[in-house]
């Protein structure tokens, strides 16, 4: 790996914690993220020159602290924003104290940015973007909404934190916050189980971030049950992520994966997340999905899954979080627990909102051939092929597109 390729690396690892801490300093997540940005530039001139430091992320960090002083120094209100800083001059060892009741940056900013000048749209659209690193493509479908949209959610979301003091809600405040802060890592966390286009079927370090600053909000809100109901469905689903590919890198479907390959720990971690959130009281839309990802974690075989309950679960999720995916995997669970011609008839039910949505073609392909249809069924999988934008899921519908045998009356 050459200089380059090592400052773009270290810059992919460290930017979020870097904007997360410089918005600590400067309270501007635009100033931030253009700080971070200078830091890179001079990181790929000095590094080919002088070789790359031995903590790069603290040099980073240090870099565009600098910056900061000299940026603040030449505005107009000099005095003022450097008390803001709180410092004349920066050294290079020198980390802000986090003194207050969130002992991690990150997590800081994210309930920082949940503003209530925002919509929750543009809260995890902005957060999405400047600390979880995902692409504007990436934020879009998650949303499940066009990249244009996704874009000015976030420019109307940087334009309304203009003059807006950066001010951490106080622990009273906190729970006001918490649905946004929720959907951040939650989407995170999607982003990184099943990666929205690329070569990678998943990019577990995204799972890895969103646990970790879930643990550390289960930490800050210990009453809360959907914290808890959170960190438990990212932590058995995490756990399936060794047995989700194969040798060569290839999809690994949820019925065919190898379950001795599970994460035991993370099953462990995320049984026990689920106990304490049902302990709390009655689960919301993330302890119930972390009640179904439950059954899965239960069932030693496929053949051993309590579908029934399953059904009854997305049920009980599509009355509390009414959506078009959940009624989508609400079929495809009713195909399981009642044969695939119940499942059908609930996908024909759905309306337009997932027509650009690669799993709702997957699912009909999944049930028309489970019904011998394979005609149908390979015309399905071929639609999700186009649909979606992960090269290792495109190859995986491509070649269930592929097998099959002949309908009858084509023969």
């Amino acid at each position: 790996m050459d200089v380059r390729d090592t400052v773009e690396a270290v810059f992919r690892i460290e930017s979020a914690r870097l904007v997360a801490g410089l918005a600590r300093i400067v309270r501007d997540v635009g100033l931030a993220e253009e700080l971070a940005q200078d830091a890179l530039v001079i990181a790929l001139e000095q590094w080919p020159v002088r070789g790359v430091p031995d903590d790069p992320g603290p040099w980073l960090m240090a870099t565009a602290k600098h910056r900061a002083v000299d940026a603040l120094r030449r505005r107009a209100n000099h005095d003022r924003k450097l008390a803001v800083i709180g410092v004349t001059d920066v050294s290079l060892d020198d980390e802000p104290d986090l003194d207050d009741h969130v002992r991690d940056d990150l997590l800081r900013l994210i309930l920082t940015a949940c503003h209530p000048a925002l919509t929750t749209e543009s809260q995890v659209a902005l957060i999405l973007r400047t600390l979880g690193g995902l692409s504007t493509a990436a934020i879009a479908r998650s949303f499940l909404t066009t990249e244009a949209t996704v874009s000015q959610r976030i420019l109307r979301a940087k334009r309304a934190l203009t003059g807006v003091a950066f001010e951490l809600p106080t622990p009273a405040e906190l729970p006001a916050r918490l649905a946004a802060a929720l959907g951040v890592l939650y989407l995170i966390f999607n982003e990184g189980y099943s990666a929205s286009a690329g070569d990678d079927w998943a990019r577990p370090q995204l799972c890895e971030e969103a646990i970790r600053l879930g643990r550390v909000m289960a930490g800050l809100l210990p009453s809360e049950p959907e914290v808890h109901g959170l960190c438990a469905l990212m932590e058995l689903q995490a756990a399936r992520i060794p047995a989700r590919t194969a040798a060569d890198g290839s999809p690994v479907l949820l019925m065919d994966q190898d379950r001795r390959r599970w994460d035991r720990l993370l099953t462990r971690r995320g049984l026990a997340a689920l106990a304490a959130a049902e302990a709390l009281g009655t689960l919301g839309p993330y302890g119930l999905q972390a009640a179904i990802a439950a059954c899965h974690a239960r069932a030693p075989r496929p053949a051993d899954t309590d579908w029934g309950r399953i059904v009854a679960l997305y049920r009980l999720l599509a009355h509390v979080a009414p959506s078009a995916v959940v009624r989508l995997n609400l079929a495809v669970a009713v195909g399981m627990a009642s044969g695939p011609s119940a499942g059908l008839a609930l996908l024909d039910e759905l309306d337009g909102t997932l027509a650009n949505y690669p799993y709702l073609p997957a699912a009909r392909g999944d049930l028309l051939e489970r019904l011998g249809r394979h005609e149908e069924a390979r015309a399905e999988f071929a639609r999700a092929a186009a649909l979606t934008r992960n090269e290792r899921e495109r190859g995986l519908f491509l070649a269930r597109a592929a097998s099959g045998p002949e309908d009858p009356a084509s023969g």
